[in-house]
């Protein structure tokens, strides 16, 4: 099972940042990634409907063998992880959630702002992550609809998408924040882009790293850690496999085989 691939899934294209850092930490290790490009965004859909396409996406990964599974999308977490844990109960699962506890930690301010989709900002969960980790800061949060489509079109540095960035980031400005939290794994590709409107002092937080360092404690406790060699990434989308193929290079993937998944 050591040399078994890990799982990774995402609404589509935006949990290659957290691959990205899951290579780079554990660069033994052979990948499986699933983009849900044909339901995103996730953050406008239903807990119910999130939750139905998760058990999909584990159950099509458990067949094809994986040891381990990386929820690598902050609103599938929020709807899923716990339904799939459960389920899967002998299977190492590593989530996201918006990285509330160390942005609290890192401002000097005192107050923080969030980047996130709509439905990771209504969430429970973040709701209890204030309440847990911020209640001594000010959080400022952004709701960011549209963000998500442009990146998932390759879209990292039109004037379209600089003049709705900046309608984001304003007024987390405006009201002060230091540190901003990256609460989606597509807003990553966006850090040149935000670091051309924001001042050098001001700290942008996502958590991709530390879902990478908390998926090797894992594997580790479970004797799971690959040797190598590792395998080339394995890519299926629910989309048009042709078009994320061209996207992979524009997002720091080589181009590789992408394969249609229709259920």
């Amino acid at each position: 099972m050591r040399e078994a691939p890990i799982a990774v899934f995402d609404s589509g294209v935006g949990g290659l940042s957290v691959l990205a850092e899951i290579q780079r930490l554990l660069p033994h290790e052979s990948l499986l990634y699933f983009a849900d490009c044909g339901h995103i965004p996730y953050g406008e859909k239903t807990p119910e409907f999130i939750r139905q396409r998760c058990n999909v996406m584990a159950g099509f990964f458990r067949e094809q063998g994986a040891k381990a599974l990386v929820i690598a999308c902050n609103t599938a977490t929020v709807a899923a992880v716990a339904d799939l844990r459960r389920d899967f109960p002998e299977w190492p699962i590593v989530g996201m959630e918006p990285a509330v506890k160390p942005a609290a930690a890192a401002t000097r301010s005192g107050v923080v702002g969030v980047l996130a989709t709509t439905g990771t900002l209504q969430s429970a969960k973040f709701a209890a992550l204030l309440d847990r980790f911020a209640a001594d800061v000010r959080v400022i949060t952004q709701p960011c609809p549209g963000l998500v489509e442009l990146i998932e079109s390759g879209d990292l540095h039109s004037a379209e998408l600089r003049t709705l960035l900046q309608h984001y980031v304003d007024p987390l400005l405006a009201n002060g924040c230091d540190t901003i939290i990256l609460g989606c794994t597509h807003y990553p590709f966006l850090k040149p882009m935000l670091k051309t409107m924001i001042p050098d002092s001001i700290s942008l937080i996502d958590t991709g790293a530390a879902v990478a360092r908390q998926l090797q404690r894992l594997l580790a406790e479970r004797d799971l850690l690959a040797k190598g060699p590792n395998r080339p990434v394995r890519f299926w989308t629910s989309a048009d496999p042709a078009f994320f193929r061209k996207t992979l290079p524009l997002l720091g993937q080589v181009a590789g085989d992408v394969e249609k998944f229709s259920l």
